[in-house]
């Protein structure tokens, strides 16, 4: 008998979780549910977007968006859902264990220019800050170096780690792009600043992102063509420049299997005594043709997905609804932990630690992810 993955157990394995993805799969919806799973595992979780227009407080039933500060999505504890009760991060025991109580979620939003505010502030250049933020010379200097916005912001998040001020943070990443480009920054950073506050803290950025027990990357992608390449191709960027923990890749919006679609409609109805109205008997055709389409690509896109990209695979639903909320975030957190119970046990580098080789050559192209 295989041993199911303890929940909590991959929730602590790293202390940063950042969700990155292509625009479109999901990425935010991930996040959510990561968080709720996570919560419900007792901990503390402060999850953060860097867009506020991401439409993470909606699925939390917030009206309102999030600020720079924290506010509370969800409370909870050892006592229940929305107890007010938080669990104690060093406790043993009933309160500390899977599936035994509910932790508190917190969300916020961190942006370059407050985070570079708080810098200042905390090495006591306060009366400055002010003076920069009321000039507009804040935005002038946080886009001043190629890649100081970004390592402003993972900075804080550095800052953040370090105080425990949460069991676990998720980050709601950029689309994959800008996350690539967001999350080596402080390499390259640290390769052209030779001294001073800028290297200091692009040291420290990169020794959080390469270190697994502090961080690592959650790869979200869709059953379709597209959105695997980029999935591979970014995987493959963020192990070579950044040396970053790879955790499983989040296959999101998979079509429910159906059987029984090629049978015939007009046979089902006569065996069952129903009339069909005229034209419903080919309607039922031609949306069988199509799930079955849809299935059968959606199998070889995952199957290709596990070819180029051998990390453990975590499967979620699509659900049939324009807009997500508190209950379709707790039906894919729960989907979340099916998942991470199937998953095996990672290396001491993660999941991506345990791939013979991951040396990115090249764009990702069809034919290099097989037919």
């Amino acid at each position: 008998m295989i041993a199911e993955m303890d929940v909590a157990a991959f929730c602590r394995q790293s202390h940063v979780l950042i969700v990155a993805g292509k625009g479109g799969v999901g990425k935010t919806t991930v996040a959510a549910a990561l968080a709720r799973a996570t919560a419900r595992c007792g901990l503390r979780t402060l999850i953060i977007e860097l867009e506020a227009s991401s439409g993470l407080a909606a699925a939390f039933g917030q009206s309102h968006g999030l600020s720079y500060h924290e506010s509370s999505l969800e409370l909870g504890g050892p006592g229940g859902p929305n107890s007010g009760e938080r669990a104690d991060p060093g406790a043993e025991g009933p309160g500390r264990t899977e599936g035994s109580g509910q932790g508190e979620i917190r969300g916020r939003v961190l942006t370059p220019d407050d985070a570079l505010l708080d810098y200042l502030a905390d090495h006591g250049l306060r009366r400055v800050s002010k003076r920069l933020m009321s000039s507009g010379a804040a935005e002038v200097i946080s886009t001043a170096v190629p890649g100081v916005r970004d390592i402003l912001v993972l900075g804080k998040v550095k800052q953040l780690e370090r105080t425990e001020t949460a069991d676990v943070i998720i980050i709601d990443a950029p689309a994959a792009g800008h996350a690539i480009t967001f999350l080596t920054s402080a390499a390259g950073l640290l390769d052209s600043a030779r001294g001073g506050p800028v290297r200091s803290q692009a040291s420290e950025v990169v020794e959080m992102l390469s270190d697994p027990s502090r961080c690592q990357v959650i790869l979200v992608t869709l059953p379709e063509e597209t959105p695997i390449n980029e999935a591979v191709e970014t995987a493959y960027k963020l192990e070579d420049r950044v040396g970053i923990s790879l955790g499983p890749v989040v296959v999101n919006g998979l079509y429910p299997h159906l059987e029984g679609l090629d049978v015939d409609p007009l046979a089902v109805a006569g065996a069952a005594g129903i009339t069909l109205a005229g034209g419903q008997a080919e309607a039922m055709r031609e949306a069988a043709v199509f799930r079955g389409r849809r299935q059968q690509l959606q199998s070889e896109q995952v199957r290709r997905l596990a070819e180029a990209l051998p990390l453990p695979q975590i499967t979620l639903p699509y659900l049939f609804t324009t807009s997500i909320g508190v209950a379709q975030s707790a039906m894919l957190a729960d989907a979340l932990v099916e998942g991470i119970r199937a998953l095996p046990e990672p290396g001491p580098d993660g999941y991506g630690g345990q791939l013979p080789d991951l040396a990115f050559t090249g764009p990702v192209s069809p034919g290099d992810l097989g037919p």
